[in-house]
């Protein structure tokens, strides 16, 4: 069983580059279950055809740690995948990150992970600057990190600190890199400078996932664009995606840009004025 964190900056587009990722290998008959690691509770809806389930912890909140049962915070998706809301605390009272390590924790304890997977995916809330949301990776659930960013300026700032935390984890365990998703915005030069950003940190970029409203289009359906239309050319690019993933051996512990480094790269590839 491969157990792989996603991260990336907020609203680059990681639950939709999960959700479309995860339904791509379950449509090659891969087994999979996706937790979602943030407190919107938006990272499997597409899944489930829009259905808010209910969160692990709203659901430990209304019964308390022994009333919740697995089948009343798992709910399956399209294609088989299995689908959790980790959930957050109530706006404005505790840590939303500690409600992670709580929600994973559980469900460890209900048998979650029992079954024969061959990929659990954790969609995980922004950077791992609060030590809560990197609790998949400093736990040791989480030994393969992929990146979603793009070629903006602050994309790549916060993938690069992203690529700190990994170092960190990196010292005392197994979490290691597995490459850069590029969730392009249509920017200048886009495809090469995540080319440059992914070899100068010592990875790759893993797949190119160009702009297309089809994804916009499917969401409105309440679908993924595998679900939605799995002859367009948005849905190959999903099933590449997974091919890549289901491939990838190139793990690595990631060397960070300096800051200075990082905006004379995006100069040099024409995204920031001189």
């Amino acid at each position: 069983m491969r157990q792989i964190a996603i991260y990336g900056k907020g609203g680059i587009g990681k639950s939709t580059t999960t959700q479309n990722l995860t339904a791509a290998l379950a449509s090659m008959g891969k087994r999979v279950m996706q937790i979602g690691c943030d407190p919107k509770a938006d990272s499997t809806r597409m899944l489930l055809g829009g259905k808010a389930q209910a969160t692990v912890l709203d659901t430990m909140r209304d019964n308390g740690t022994g009333g919740v049962k697995l089948d009343t915070v798992r709910h399956t998706g399209y294609g088989g995948i299995k689908c959790v809301e980790a959930g957050g605390p109530e706006p404005g009272v505790g840590c939303a990150g500690r409600g992670v390590i709580t929600a994973i924790k559980l469900l460890e304890e209900l048998g979650a992970y029992n079954e024969d997977f061959d990929f659990v995916f954790y969609d995980v809330l922004g950077d791992v600057v609060c030590g809560g949301f990197a609790m998949p990776i400093r736990e040791g659930y989480a030994k393969e990190i992929y990146i979603v960013a793009s070629g903006e300026l602050m994309a790549l700032y916060a993938a690069n600190n992203i690529c700190k935390g990994i170092v960190k984890f990196a010292e005392n365990g197994e979490a290691r890199l597995g490459g850069i998703i590029c969730n392009s915005r249509n920017v200048d030069n886009e495809r090469e400078l995540l080319s440059e950003f992914s070899k100068k940190i010592g990875s790759q970029l893993i797949q190119f996932v160009p702009r297309d409203n089809i994804v916009q289009r499917a969401e409105i359906n309440r679908k993924t664009v595998i679900d939605f239309d799995p002859a367009c050319t948005q849905a190959e690019v999903y099933r590449s995606l997974a091919r890549n993933i289901i491939g990838n051996r190139n793990f690595v512990i990631p060397k960070p840009m300096a800051m200075q480094e990082l905006e004379d790269m995006m100069v040099e590839f024409g995204i920031v004025e001189r």
